[in-house]
């Protein structure tokens, strides 16, 4: 029987045997801090262009211009009457008053307050909201009573042959 080959090749009680320390690198705390530091520099400076971009984009919200989009024939909606459409999104309730032969208004109509549904009432010629009493200024959305603070963004409309067509959205500063 060969001795050499039941031998083992190491000391048994070194249980380190296979790694290599020579060069190797040092992390203590303050070197780990360092390195934190620096990725979250890293991760700092590569987002300022998406900020800017974001911020870029916010501050022209109020000059945004959609595609027109028809809300109606002028011929189907009387005057006193209010008609409920989408814009500028399919998700983005707005209503449509007609105040006159010539004057149109249309308002995202989200309450200013908690966004509940904010409703015409043709014989009260008032807008209003139904979850706290906020009721509305039909001519400029400006809030008259309730909780709401804020005026309900105005939908700019335009009529063009024989239609209404829903323009832009105005954002008011908070």
């Amino acid at each position: 029987m060969n001795d050499k080959n039941n031998k083992i090749p190491f000391n048994e009680d070194n249980y380190t045997h296979n790694i290599n320390r020579n060069n190797e690198r040092k992390l203590d705390r303050r070197g780990f801090m360092k390195n934190l530091v620096g990725a979250a520099g890293v991760f700092a400076v590569s987002s300022l262009p998406w900020g800017a971009l974001a911020a870029k984009e916010l501050n022209g919200l109020s000059e945004k211009e959609y595609p027109h989009q028809k809300i109606i024939d002028v011929s189907s909606i009387a005057i006193g009457d209010s008609v409920d459409f989408k814009f500028p999104g399919e998700h983005d309730d707005a209503i449509l008053i007609r105040l006159s032969e010539e004057k149109y208004v249309a308002y995202q109509n989200a309450c200013t307050h908690l966004r509940c549904p904010v409703f015409w009432v043709k014989e009260k010629n008032e807008m209003v909201c139904p979850c706290h009493h906020g009721k509305f200024d039909v001519k400029t959305g400006e809030p008259t009573a309730g909780p709401p603070r804020r005026p309900l963004p105005e939908i700019q409309v335009k009529v063009e042959n024989g239609a209404v067509y829903a323009v832009k959205v105005k954002r008011y500063e908070a």
